[in-house]
């Protein structure tokens, strides 16, 4: 019987030092491409074309990260300026010394399920959140 318990905790211990690299990896990556999307958003957005985020490119952002696999539907994005007000249409743009504030978060969906099973405290976030604020650069004309 003891042997048997031995071999389970070694089994359970072995597997976990296996994969905890692979599953916080994946955490680490998705992390890595919601702030890339953030970064990009807010350079794209804050330009003198735009001076808000539009939902075409939030759109557009969505599939961008579909094809890294994740669930657009999934993905929430908050685009504030500075001073509170919306930014997601053109009759909203922040003028030129304003900031775009932008917030892109998307579930853990379960990746620290292993850590749990061995006793190993997750974290208590369940969403990955990426965060960026830039000035605005348009000037109306």
């Amino acid at each position: 019987m003891k042997q048997l318990l031995i071999f389970i905790l070694l089994a359970t211990t072995l597997c976990w030092m296996m994969f905890a690299p692979v599953y916080k990896h994946v955490y680490i990556l998705r992390q890595a491409l919601l702030q890339q999307e953030v970064d990009y958003l807010l350079e794209v957005g804050t330009s003198g074309q735009y001076g808000y985020i539009s939902q075409m490119l939030i759109d557009q952002s969505r599939e961008r990260l579909k094809s890294f696999g994740l669930e657009p539907s999934q993905l929430v994005y908050e685009a504030k300026s500075t001073l509170g007000q919306s930014v997601l249409t053109s009759s909203e743009r922040v003028p030129r010394g304003e900031g775009i504030a932008l917030t892109i978060s998307y579930p853990v969906e379960g990746l620290f399920a292993i850590d749990e099973l061995i006793g190993v405290q997750a974290p208590d976030k369940q969403r990955i959140t990426a965060y960026g604020v830039q000035m605005s650069e348009y000037v109306q004309p």
